[in-house]
């Protein structure tokens, strides 16, 4: 699967350059991301804004990845769904569990807010 990848200085945008996501690719996708975990800089923001039409089954792998994600203490935020898409993830509900942002900028500011929540609970 061809792939943008803009490495910032606290976390990776991948976006995807394809108009479509099927379960096969997210699976494809999901091999690549889930590595980043171990990397010095785990927190990805995953950039949809190329994806015109997106399976329900590569929704329910992304929520899967982005639990992964949370589960080792990383961030995982999908940002610029657009509308055809972001339907797609309210259909299987997955909109309201999920961190999903209308903008790259509003996901950083989650990653941020992530980042100083992990700080605070390990002062405890």
């Amino acid at each position: 699967m061809n792939v943008k990848t803009d490495t910032k200085e606290k976390f990776t945008v991948i976006t995807p350059v394809t108009d479509q996501l099927s379960a096969n690719m997210t699976a494809e996708l999901a091999i690549m991301l889930l590595p980043y975990i171990q990397k010095d800089i785990p927190h990805l923001i995953l950039k949809l804004s190329e994806i015109k039409d997106i399976e329900a089954e590569a929704a329910d792998q992304l929520a899967n990845i982005q639990q992964s994600f949370y589960e080792n203490n990383c961030s995982f935020v999908i940002c610029e769904l657009p509308a055809i898409v972001a339907k797609v993830f309210e259909e299987k509900e997955l909109l309201d569990i999920m961190n999903i942002t209308p903008t790259e900028s509003e996901a950083w500011d989650i990653l941020q807010m992530e980042e100083v929540e992990r700080e605070l609970l390990n002062e405890d």
